[in-house]
């Protein structure tokens, strides 16, 4: 069946939803083989190791950068009406939102998409976590946190535009984008022989850039086509948590979309990766601090995500693949306050990362 008679047979709108639930299966399960994860490669990095994590992080990041400006160049692809880069911006968000966010996951041991990956192979620490990021990061956006959430992304603000757009301030065009995220690549090439990186964090790691740089061309093919609105985007964890949450606890005001679409597919791409490969195993909690931990980076990275406008898979990737200036803001406090808050409470207590 040819794309416009899947959408004439079920729907826009439905179609969307459909296209995210097989891009999330194909990131859900490459993260789950790959174990990809900003954490690891912020600790692994901040403490000298270079082992796997970190060459896996760098493939994704550089194939979601490469591929994503080659899709521009092709025309496959405008990201000029995207959120990241069309709308206002908060640069004192990005700052504090992405410091709460690498805060909170050094703190529960994960960020938001780990969380949700790890909670698809029985982790009941990363399930509870994952609903209490939900649960932030839903009354940070229309609850009780709102209006803090507010001020302070009000502090420091930037127009919508090329005002956002890192390529157009520097005066560059994306075939410097492409270039940028092809010396990563190589970079990602490099660390990755040097630390042994088994097949899986080769393709996994691959895989995962690749759901991001395919997530915004199919939004923006579907934009072009359907007579509804579909925003053009791609692969982000904090919002669409929100609304996955909202979906359960109230009734559907609206068919599924693409964030929906999504979270569903990761979580079934993880379980079935892991089914697989027989990693299925139930954990919990080992006592009352390591849960006070988890909870406590839950939140953090509930509040900092909405702050910040992504995750670090949203903004730390995402966004960052098409330039938003907030996008790299968000991605460089992230790493700097997961690499202090390792160093503060784990590393000078010899804690081994996970």
């Amino acid at each position: 069946m040819s794309v416009s008679g899947l959408t004439d047979s079920i729907g826009d709108l439905n179609a969307v939803a459909l296209g995210a639930f097989c891009i999330g299966i194909l990131f859900g399960a490459a993260a789950q083989r790959s174990r990809f994860c900003l954490r690891s490669a912020v600790i692994t990095f901040a403490r000298g190791t270079f082992n796997e994590r970190l060459p896996v992080w760098l493939l994704t990041f550089s194939a979601a950068v490469a591929v994503t400006q080659l899709f521009i160049l092709t025309d496959f692809l405008v990201v000029d009406e995207a959120r990241q880069l069309a709308s206002r911006g908060s640069l004192s968000g990005a700052i504090i939102g992405g410091a709460m966010f690498g805060t909170g996951m050094i703190l529960a041991r994960g960020c938001a998409s780990r969380l949700l990956v790890l909670s698809a192979n029985g982790n009941l620490r990363a399930l509870l976590s994952g609903l209490l990021f939900a649960v932030t990061a839903q009354a940070a956006l229309r609850g009780v946190l709102s209006p803090a959430r507010n001020w302070l992304a009000g502090l420091w603000t930037i127009e919508g535009g090329t005002g956002r757009d890192l390529l157009a301030t520097f005066g560059f065009d994306n075939w410097v984008g492409l270039l940028f995220g092809l010396v990563w690549v190589a970079a990602a090439i490099f660390f990755g022989h040097r630390a042994n990186v088994k097949i899986w964090g080769w393709v996994g790691g691959t895989l995962c850039g690749l759901s991001v740089a395919l997530g915004w061309m199919f939004t923006y093919q579907m934009s072009s086509r359907s007579f509804d609105v579909v925003p053009v985007e791609s692969l982000t964890f904090a919002g669409p948590s929100a609304d996955m949450l909202m979906l359960f606890l109230s009734p559907p005001s609206k068919t599924f979309d693409f964030d929906i679409g999504l979270l569903l597919g990761v979580f079934t791409g993880s379980f079935l990766a892991a089914l697989l490969a027989r990693e299925l195993k139930l954990e919990g909690f080992q006592g009352g601090s390591a849960m006070r931990r988890y909870l406590a980076g839950a939140a953090l990275m509930g509040f900092g995500a909405m702050l910040a406008g992504g995750c670090a898979v949203g903004a730390g990737v995402t966004g960052s693949s098409v330039f938003a200036l907030t996008a790299w803001m968000t991605l460089c406090a992230m790493w700097a306050a997961a690499a202090f808050t390792d160093w503060v409470i784990d590393r000078r207590a010899n804690t081994a990362p996970e």
